[in-house]
């Protein structure tokens, strides 16, 4: 997850279609964020260097369908919305977790917090960016030298050599600048689906919903989605979602799955959304694991 002050949408165009069920559009919301670089956006101009090298990673697409049925889209969409607006009340303005000063250092924060906690990648990134604070430093760093400052963090050496390679590839192809296309963040070493949502909604302000640990199990806790696979949970909560949430929407579950809403002995019947969100039968499970 990500500045305070940040897991993979697919490889795909540069601007996809809101997510449909059976040729229902998604649900109506405020209008899309103005693209960047035009008036009244707030994000960073994308890069515009010329096309990458080709990926040899295979990113799994996004299932065409949603997991439920065209017949129980209404009410599953007024519950999300329900959902929603309980989010919005305790967490109006969720902020980044990860500290980070530019669309760079967020991009190498989000690469590092895989398998480790913001709060920890946050103790290794002030010494870090102040070595390599941009990509044309961080890349002059040695892998060694990057390991050494992040050694506290699960999978260290292949992160930094990731990072490393990865800054030198903006600075080859991107004249520094990380790139503000699916095509480009997904062909970065290190970086997958989730990361390239997080830089493209974070960043840069395009329609995209990063789905992490926290946010594929509550989806699934409060029936919004069956749980299949990372890639099914960001299918399902697009099409329930309207697109000028899923920005503050992605944040928000991840603050409340944290603090509200643990994976393990969770009481349901105490929780201010599985309460009434969760199906009876979660429900039951959940209140019997912690008063067995």
């Amino acid at each position: 997850m990500a500045p305070r002050g940040t897991k993979r949408p697919l490889s795909d165009t540069e601007e996809r279609p809101s997510p449909s069920v059976a040729g229902v559009e998604s649900g109506p919301g405020l209008p899309s964020p103005p693209p960047p670089g035009a008036a009244g956006s707030s994000g960073p101009t994308p890069s515009l260097a010329p096309t990458p090298t080709p990926s040899k990673k295979k990113l799994k697409p996004l299932p065409a369908t949603p997991s439920f049925q065209a017949a129980s889209l209404t009410a599953l969409r007024a519950k999300a919305a329900r959902i929603q607006a309980q989010l919005a009340q305790l967490y109006p303005n969720p902020p980044i977790p990860l500290t980070h000063a530019s669309s760079f250092q967020l991009l190498v924060a989000v690469m590092l917090s895989a398998q480790s906690t913001d709060v920890k990648v946050n103790t290794v990134t002030p010494e870090l960016f102040r070595r390599g604070p941009d990509a044309e430093a961080m890349a002059k760093l040695e892998a060694s030298e990057i390991e050494g400052i992040i050694r506290v963090l699960g999978l260290a050496p292949t992160k930094a050599k990731n990072v490393r390679a990865m800054s030198q590839i903006l600075v080859e192809q991107y004249d520094g600048q990380v790139p503000g296309s699916w095509e480009g963040l997904e062909a970065l070493p290190g970086v997958g689906h989730k990361t390239a949502s997080v830089v493209m909604s974070q960043a840069f302000g395009h329609a995209a919903f990063p789905v992490d640990t926290h946010i594929h199990r509550l989806a699934q806790r409060w029936g919004l989605s069956n749980g299949k696979s990372v890639e099914q949970t960001e299918q399902d909560l697009k099409t329930l979602l309207p697109e000028c949430t899923w920005r503050d929407a992605h944040l928000q579950i991840i603050y409340f799955g944290r603090e509200h809403c643990p994976a393990q002995r969770h009481d349901a019947t105490a929780c201010p959304i599985c309460s009434w969100a969760a199906p009876a039968a979660a429900r039951q499970q959940g209140q019997a694991s912690v008063h067995p």
